[in-house]
Formats: structure tokens, C-alpha cells, sequence
């Protein structure tokens, strides 16, 4: 069997590994961290030391970085995952960035002889604990088809969009319309608490009527609790909304509601809830 590259093991990388795992897959891990590694090593993970030494004995190397700077980074950095890449090798880059950061990155993948997917998911810590991310796939088709039998244990659904930067677009204007969702609904939930109306009697009308959906069910509950335990963190969610915004600027396209929700974010963030749930806007709305 083929061993499978991993790189980052944060909250959605660790859970991903792990599955793969489970599934029988040999994987070999690296992150910034060491210390991460540990616990995908104490249920079978092989432990490289540098990104290089994963892509250099990897058929396929996946990577879920934090941000473009930290993809950038892991890619071209000295002992980056680049210099291992050979004939034939795929690189699968399941971060959240912009299509630029992930053209370059495709780039200098295929200029080495390698395959290049660009994978963003859908989905945060409990979809990546129970492989029900939905999967945006773009790129090397014959590498998606390869990398599909991976994507069906980290993934309920997994969708092929056409060339790189299709993925990062589609990601980013999924998370932008969530983010938008989310400061609307903590709006709500402020002004019900501001008119004296119960948020559990607000959290009901919503579950009942056409507007129900699973996010407002379960974040209503943490913010209800004070409970901000982040399975996506803030901060990822205001860069996602940055990307997207920019996103619409390079194309010509309004985004006042989206510009408006990462207002909300940013104020967030100076309120030092960074790394908190994306709920937590709720504290910077309702303050």
C-alpha cells in the first residue's frame, strides 16, 4: 500500500489524518508543531520531520494550512514540500485561500513534474471528526480520481469544479455566505435579548419555520451557554470573509452585506476573540 502525505494537524487536519487511519491508509504526518504529531504516531502515523520529507515518499501528500501565508510558507519554505515533489507525485492543498495563492502554488507543483488539486473543505471539527466534509475539488482531474478513495473517508460529499482556483472561489463564497448568516442571526439574537424577549422563544420560532438550519440550531445553543469552545475559529472566518470580499472587488462584484459581516468580525478581533468560535461575534454585536 502507498503511503499518504499529511501536512497540518490542527483542528481539522488531526481529525482528517485520524480518519484515514482508521480506514487502513499508512500515513506519514508533519506540522510546525511537533508536539501534534504525537497523538497521530500513538495510532500509527508515520513522524517526518520536514514538509519535504513527506512529499518526497508520498504518491500523494495532502496539506490543511491555516491561511495563504502559512500554505505559502509550507510549500516554498526551505525544506518546504516543493523540493521533495518528483515526476508523478500529487500534492493535494485542502487550506482555504485565495486562487492566486493557490495558482502559484499549482504552478511550481507542475513545473517539478507533479499533480496539483487544490481541495478545500466545507465543514468544521465535527464533519472532519466524522468524515462528512463536503470536499471542493479543482485541478488535476486524474489526481482528483486518484486522491477519491481518501476524499470518500475524510468527506460525505466530494465535487470536481473544473481548473485550479475554482475551488478556492467556490470555498470562499461558501463561508462568506455563512458568515453573513451568522452576524444576522447573533443581530437577532441581540435585539430579542434588547426587547426583553426570551432568546430560548426566538431560538424555537426560528427552528420551526422556513429559516431553520442546523448552524443556527447548534450556535444558538453556544451562545445561549457563553460556550465559544471553537470548532472554526474566529479568525479563520474573518480572513475567509477578507478573501471573499477581495474576491468581489477583482470581479467587479457588490458585496455590501459580506463587507458589512466582516466589519463585524474585525471588531471581534479586537475584542481579542480571535481564536474563540466564529459565534463568538455574537459578544462583538451585542456589546
Amino acid at each position: 500500500m502507498q503511503t499518504i502525505g499529511f501536512l497540518g494537524l490542527g483542528i481539522m487536519g488531526s481529525a482528517m489524518a485520524k480518519n484515514l487511519l482508521k480506514a487502513g491508509f499508512k500515513v506519514t504526518v508533519w506540522n510546525r508543531s511537533q508536539d501534534k504529531c504525537a497523538e497521530l504516531a500513538a495510532v500509527g502515523a508515520g513522524v517526518a520531520a520536514t514538509p519535504a520529507e513527506v512529499t518526497s515518499s508520498c504518491a500523494i501528500t495532502f496539506a490543511i494550512l491555516a491561511d495563504p501565508a502559512a500554505a505559502h510558507a509550507v510549500c516554498f519554505g526551505a525544506d518546504g514540500a516543493l523540493e521533495g515533489i518528483g515526476a508523478g507525485r500529487g500534492y493535494v492543498d485542502m487550506s482555504t485561500v485565495d486562487a492566486a495563492t493557490s495558482g502559484e502554488i499549482g504552478a511550481a507543483i507542475s513545473d517539478k513534474g507533479g499533480r496539483f488539486l487544490e481541495a478545500p473543505v466545507s465543514g468544521s471539527r465535527k464533519p472532519a471528526e466524522d468524515g462528512t466534509l463536503i470536499i471542493l475539488a479543482a485541478g488535476d482531474r486524474a489526481l482528483f480520481d486518484l486522491a477519491l478513495p481518501c476524499f470518500e473517508k475524510m468527506g460525505k460529499k466530494s465535487l470536481y469544479l473544473g481548473e485550479v482556483g475554482r475551488g478556492a472561489q467556490m470555498k470562499l463564497i461558501v463561508n462568506m455566505t455563512m458568515g453573513g448568516m451568522m452576524t444576522i442571526f447573533c443581530e437577532a439574537l441581540a435585539l430579542a435579548d434588547k426587547a426583553g424577549l426570551s432568546s430560548a422563544d426566538l431560538l424555537d420560532v426560528i427552528d420551526a419555520g422556513a429559516i431553520a438550519n442546523p448552524m443556527f440550531k447548534m450556535k444558538g445553543a453556544q451562545i445561549a451557554q457563553g460556550a465559544f469552545n471553537p470548532a472554526f475559529p474566529l479568525k479563520h472566518m474573518q480572513k475567509d470573509l477578507r478573501l471573499a470580499v477581495a474576491l468581489g472587488d477583482s470581479l467587479g462584484q457588490p458585496l455590501f452585506t459580506a463587507a458589512a459581516a466582516n466589519e463585524s468580525f474585525k471588531r471581534a478581533k479586537a475584542l481579542g476573540l480571535s481564536d474563540q468560535d466564529f459565534c463568538a461575534v455574537f459578544r462583538a454585536i451585542a456589546s
